[in-house]
């Protein structure tokens, strides 16, 4: 099992002297003390409205938001990722849970083919910091870069200034980067995909989240993130989930993001929730056990299946 020490985390030198061992803390609970993260996305009811939480193949569990805290309390997790308000109306009945607040988003309604894509920052960050005055346990934010989009530059800018404003708080930061717009061609280039890696490095993002590159026969999906993983430098890199499949085969492409990648984690949504309570509760132990735990893919698969527990 991967496991890191207080003296081991890299402290942004723009952390002020005052906020290290605040920045420690929050990375230490964030990454359940491996250096990896665990990211329970819980963000897509703004993102993607009711679609990903009502109809065929969806669980009826989801189709309440009481479900993402069940699972984020339940489970095994490293974060839960959600926009401020869907936190503060949950976060008193479940305060073991460590929160990101997702500080922007936009709904999926205004297709690219109508306009590029801009999601406006919903609040400032005195607003998480009154969540954190009222003992919610708020680790980081996060925000999304729709690069490529005619408003990259207004979303780049937002995001650099929450990203300063954040460590200056001892706060970590989560980039979600998506190259997006008309001007985009291929969003799951690999190369394109390797520089919004670079970019979110050059913002200052402690982590950022990217949909895996498509595989070619140049290599598979996990071969080609590498380029991404090494563009994105000190800045941990984790792939988005997206839509729910085969848990065996789900694990299976998050181990070689990790193993043959060289991803910092996971970044897990509809996979996790879309699933009834029991058995998403199962699966977020089996991705620990690959994420947090250093488990192989058989180890894994026994996790979900109930053959064998994972704790952290």
């Amino acid at each position: 099992m991967p496991k890191i020490t207080r003296d081991s985390v890299r402290v942004p030198a723009d952390v002020p002297a005052a906020m290290r061992e605040t920045f420690v803390d929050n990375y230490m609970k964030a990454t359940r003390g491996t250096g990896r993260l665990m990211l329970f996305a819980c963000d897509q009811k703004i993102e993607h409205l009711n679609d990903d939480f009502y109809g065929e193949g969806i669980a009826a569990d989801d189709a309440s938001p009481l479900h993402l805290f069940e699972i984020g309390s339940k489970g095994t997790i490293g974060i839960l990722a959600g926009q401020r308000g869907l936190i503060a109306q949950y976060a008193a009945d479940y305060p073991e849970i460590n929160y990101l607040v997702k500080m922007n988003s936009k709904t999926h309604l205004v297709k690219t083919s109508q306009e590029d894509p801009y999601s406006p920052q919903l609040h400032g960050l005195e607003s998480v910091l009154d969540l954190i005055e009222n003992d919610v346990n708020v680790v980081g934010i996060g925000y999304t870069i729709y690069l490529g989009s005619e408003f990259e530059a207004s979303m780049m800018t937002e995001a650099a200034q929450l990203i300063a404003d954040a460590h200056s708080v001892g706060l970590l930061v989560v980039l979600w980067i998506y190259p997006r717009g008309k001007a985009v061609t291929d969003e799951k280039d690999p190369h394109l995909i390797a520089g919004a890696a670079g970019a979110a490095c050059c913002i200052g993002a402690d982590f950022v989240k990217v949909n895996p590159p498509k595989g070619t026969e140049a290599g598979s999906s996990a071969i080609l993130l590498q380029e991404a993983t090494k563009a994105a430098g000190r800045t941990g890199l984790v792939c988005a989930g997206g839509s729910t499949v085969d848990a065996e085969v789900f694990l299976n492409q998050l181990w070689e993001q990790i193993h043959i990648g060289g991803a910092t984690g996971n970044a897990t949504g509809r996979n996790l929730h879309q699933r009834p309570l029991d058995e998403a509760v199962r699966l977020t132990k089996a991705i620990s056990a690959i994420t947090l735990g250093d488990a192989g893919l058989p180890e894994a698969v026994a996790v979900f299946n109930g053959e064998k527990d994972f704790t952290i």
